[in-house]
């Protein structure tokens, strides 16, 4: 009997010493540096559970085993606390560091940039060329109606998605500056302010006369003159696919209703997408007597009241074009 009760007690000790040695070793590893030699993006579906995740870790190159993680995840008891998404694997990143990415919902943040004054031709191409991004853009949207900005974005989203996060940021840019305009404007609606803003964000990239580009704009609409500016001209001979060479004398007689050297106002639409400085210039222009402005060679403008001086500035541009033609 003592024989056997000896027996059993070094048998249940082996057992614990291996047990013990079995955790210890698994710790060790759960904490231990990983395989990866490289940064890995692993994306985890939405609902997948532990063992589905322990097997894409594995296969994926990010971590030794599955049982290992699948055992250190228990027994910490976080099997519930893994959130869906795709996350970026450090190098070298231990078990228990994914683990706690995994816990943290800390995914990869994609975005895309939009520069203010595109058309929709333009920012389509741009969403197509987006990799990540997915599924079609059916309708072309309405010139203006597009917020230009940088949009964070998961992978496998729809690119039809992004547009309608832009239109509805450009609706709320333009309702929440709207009562703020000021008052004697020559235009009624929001959409003729857009019209007139995406005009003013092709004329000028300097934010500080963007302003007094409008306020000229403005000054010319009062009074019943022609905007004669060339982006509208541009536009209505190439659409919004853009010009690839500069504007003609026959472009600034072509007839098309985007012809401000032809029609008097605005056109029928925006000619581009303006962003939130450009709108807030045009609800608010500069009091300016101005109602001329040509380019002065330094990227800004040179403004004038009179044709006389605008004819002045005109000839130095001129001749600013032709000692750098040489």
């Amino acid at each position: 009997m003592r024989r056997f009760l000896s027996l059993l007690f070094s048998l249940t000790l082996l057992a614990a010493i291996t047990v013990g040695a079995l955790f210890y070793y698994g710790q060790q590893k759960f904490e231990a540096p990983g395989p990866a030699t490289t940064a890995l993006e692993i994306g985890i579906p939405a609902g997948s559970g532990l063992n589905a995740i322990a097997k894409r870790l594995e296969n994926a190159g990010a971590i030794e085993s599955a049982d290992i993680f699948r055992f250190g995840t228990r027994l910490k008891q976080a099997e519930r606390s893994l959130k869906a998404g795709e996350y970026e694997i450090v190098p070298r990143a231990s078990m228990a560091d994914i683990l706690a990415l995994l816990q943290s919902g800390k995914t990869i943040e994609r975005r895309v940039t939009i520069p203010e004054g595109l058309t929709s031709l333009q920012i389509i191409a741009i969403l197509n060329d987006t990799k990540k991004l997915t599924g079609e853009i059916g309708e072309i949207p309405p010139e203006g109606s597009l917020a230009p900005e940088t949009y964070f974005f998961t992978t496998g989203e729809e690119r039809g998605a992004i547009i309608a996060r832009m239109r509805a940021a450009q609706t709320a840019i333009i309702d929440e500056l709207w009562d703020a305009r000021a008052d004697n404007l020559p235009f009624d609606t929001k959409r003729e302010a857009m019209i007139l803003a995406s005009i003013v964000e092709k004329e000028t990239g300097v934010s500080s006369e963007r302003a007094r580009v409008a306020g000229v704009f403005v000054n010319r609409l009062r009074k019943g003159m022609r905007l004669q500016t060339d982006p509208t001209v541009i536009y209505g001979v190439a659409g919004g696919k853009g010009l690839d060479r500069p504007i003609s004398r026959a472009d600034l007689k072509n007839d098309n209703p985007y012809n401000t050297y032809i029609i008097k106002g605005l056109p029928p639409t925006a000619i581009a997408h303006p962003g939130r400085a450009a709108i807030e210039a045009v609800l608010n222009p500069a009091a300016t007597r101005d109602f001329y402005f040509v380019a002065d060679g330094t990227g800004g403008h040179a403004f004038a009241p009179t044709l006389a001086e605008h004819n002045r500035n005109v000839r130095k541009w001129r001749k600013i074009e032709a000692e750098q033609a040489n």
